[in-house]
């Protein structure tokens, strides 16, 4: 059997497009956005002058938003910040900083499954990439790592909490160790927490709370994007915090790759979250709905012999496959061909884990009874 190249994301996502089905491949939010958020965008839709670019860095107001917003984790302030086109480019744009200042040979280093993201940026920069195994109860071997990063001359840590494709959360005691080895053995820390905002029982911790980096400590560069927690994935709006050395030579890259995030969706975003409490109300329901479609898709996906961990948030379900199934991606062809349904094989994001496939459950919940009726069809006929 032949296989595509590229993102199995994309390729099962757009197996859907072109000829239907249920669509629980691609990250995409079947949320609207907060409707509060919407009557805002057509208020000031007609303003020319937000039709025009933004300040490089970001909108000022938004700018001095986040930097208030997460003062209550760390004296930040708003030249802390940069706000870029998404998290995609924010990490990227970190990468790519940290690769101006590193000497070779070095290598990156994700926790396994990984994010698709993460070495194929590597790769792109020619870049060594190592996968790290969490233990069974998706604990960290410290001990392990630590020899790992120091025979593979790791300088690049990329962390994602909640995860994804597993919504992993990071502990207090986790974070508080990878930051103490990265300050032991000299390594950077990319922070991605698209997923904070999406939990499913406590606020997931803030690595801020533990960098202290106004007391000399500038290992850790933490991306966060309103794409996920607002569902607007379209608006490509996301930011990055650093340190304010680091920081200024981000900006002066970003001014030269991608100069702005549109002026009118960081206008708009300003006005809502000054508004309405950082969509506190909002984020309340999305919870809840993820949760919800999580433990419903759990528990069929369970009773039809899958191992499905224990995971903290996020919008995915990170599925083993049942005894008699050892091939992801073979599974994932068989399911869209007989019941129309799209998923991704585990292979996109671990080359060991083939046995695995990642289910989106950030939808609504009549689209997982759909999509978890027709998996089970899909078996109870053979």
């Amino acid at each position: 059997m032949k296989k595509t190249s590229g993102s199995l994301i994309g390729y099962f996502s757009r197996l859907v497009v072109q000829k239907g089905g249920i669509n629980l491949a691609q990250g995409k939010p079947g949320f609207p956005p907060p409707s509060e958020l919407l009557q805002i965008l057509k208020k000031k839709s007609g303003h020319h002058h937000l039709q025009q670019y933004a300040p490089g860095n970001g909108d000022f107001d938004l700018l001095n938003l986040l930097a208030k917003q997460y003062s209550q984790y760390s004296p930040v302030k708003s030249d802390n910040f940069v706000v870029v086109q998404g998290a995609t480019e924010g990490i990227f744009l970190t990468f790519f900083y940290l690769t101006t200042r590193l000497l070779s040979p070095y290598s990156a280093l994700s926790f396994t499954p990984v994010y698709e993201s993460y070495p194929e940026l590597a790769k792109t920069l020619n870049i060594p990439f190592e996968y790290f195994d969490f233990e069974k109860d998706l604990t960290i071997n410290f001990k392990r790592l630590e020899e790992v990063i120091r025979e593979k001359k790791v300088k690049i840590v990329f962390v994602t909490s909640p995860g994804n494709p597993l919504g992993k959360v990071w502990e207090k005691d986790e974070v508080t160790k990878l930051i103490t080895l990265s300050k032991k053995m000299d390594f950077f820390i990319i922070f991605d927490a698209v997923y904070m905002d999406i939990f499913f029982h406590e606020r997931p911790f803030n690595p801020l709370q533990v960098s202290s980096i106004f007391k000399g400590y500038d290992k850790l560069f933490y991306i966060g994007s309103f794409s996920k927690m607002l569902s607007i994935t379209g608006w490509r709006i996301g930011y990055v915090i650093a340190e304010k050395t680091h920081m200024a030579k981000i900006r002066a890259i970003h001014d030269y790759t991608g100069l702005s995030a549109p002026t009118l969706f960081q206008s708009v975003i300003v006005d809502y979250l000054s508004q309405f409490n950082f969509g506190i109300k909002y984020l309340d329901s999305i919870r809840s709905k993820c949760r919800q479609s999580y433990l419903f898709m759990k528990g069929v996906l369970e009773e039809l012999n899958f191992t499905i961990p224990e995971i903290g948030g996020g919008y995915f379900l990170w599925a083993g496959l049942p005894d008699n199934y050892q091939d992801g991606y073979r599974f994932a062809l068989e399911l869209y061909k007989r019941v129309k349904v799209g998923i991704v094989p585990g292979e996109n994001f671990s080359h060991t884990q083939k046995q695995y496939v990642r289910i989106n459950i950030a939808l609504d919940f009549s689209v997982i009874q759909q999509g978890a009726g027709k998996i089970k069809s899909f078996f109870s006929n053979g």
